[in-house]
This record gives structure tokens, C-alpha cells and sequence, in this order.
């Protein structure tokens, strides 16, 4: 059983910063792609970013390209998503989820265990 946890989230203005993290209870994910959703209000949950559990692939959405950076290190547990150039169009919240899968995959049905969320609200 793997359990996931979020941290990390808050209200940031326009421009700002903040670092998610993702911590499993319970089995480890060293061996699971760990992606992360969010899901704005009124809008469906969305992929926003990946990585293999190796750390060799990774993948973004268009809209994060260039302010996210998703990492992982095995030995401590902890991935992380760090976003800056913070935008109100990132409000959301956040969710981390394991996909014990082969692929990396965008699809949020092939993702097997998800966190509770952390809110990211970003005020203009």
C-alpha cells in the first residue's frame, strides 16, 4: 500500500515561488512514476508534470515548461515539484500520484495511488 502525501502549498502573489513536495507512507516509491495533477475549481484534474523512477525521463505541459522543475531522490523519499514565475492560472490544487506502470504516462487513470492535495493559490 502506498500512501501519499502533499506539502508545500499556499497563497503566493503574482511572480513568487513555492516548492511542493510528495512523501510516501507505508511501501516506497522508488520503483513508481510519480505525477503531478491539479485541478482548478470549476475545471477537470489535469497532468501538469512527471518523472520515471529513475529520474531519466521527465515530462511537462506546455504551460509549465520553463517554470517547473519536477525532481526525486529515492534515497530520501521526498519529490518535489519547484515552481516559480508563480501565475494566477496556477491556482489549483495540487495532487501528487504513483503510477506502478512501465510508461510515463499524462493519463490520469493509468496513475494507481494519489495524495489528499495542497492548495496553490496565486493572487495577481
Amino acid at each position: 500500500q502506498v500512501q501519499l502525501v502533499e506539502s508545500g502549498g499556499g497563497w503566493v502573489q503574482t511572480g513568487a515561488s513555492l516548492r511542493l513536495s510528495c512523501v510516501s507512507y507505508g511501501r516506497g516509491i522508488g520503483t513508481v512514476v510519480i505525477g503531478w495533477f491539479r485541478e482548478a475549481t470549476g475545471e477537470e484534474r489535469a497532468f501538469v508534470a512527471g518523472i520515471s523512477w529513475n529520474g531519466c525521463r521527465i515530462t511537462y505541459i506546455d504551460a509549465v515548461k520553463g517554470r517547473f522543475t519536477i525532481s526525486r531522490d529515492n534515497a530520501t523519499n521526498p519529490v518535489s515539484l519547484q515552481m516559480i514565475s508563480l501565475i494566477p492560472e496556477d491556482t489549483a490544487v495540487y495532487y501528487c500520484a504513483g503510477d506502478t506502470g512501465p510508461g510515463l504516462s499524462r493519463r490520469e487513470g493509468d496513475y494507481d495511488y494519489w495524495g489528499q492535495g495542497t492548495q496553490v493559490t496565486v493572487s495577481s
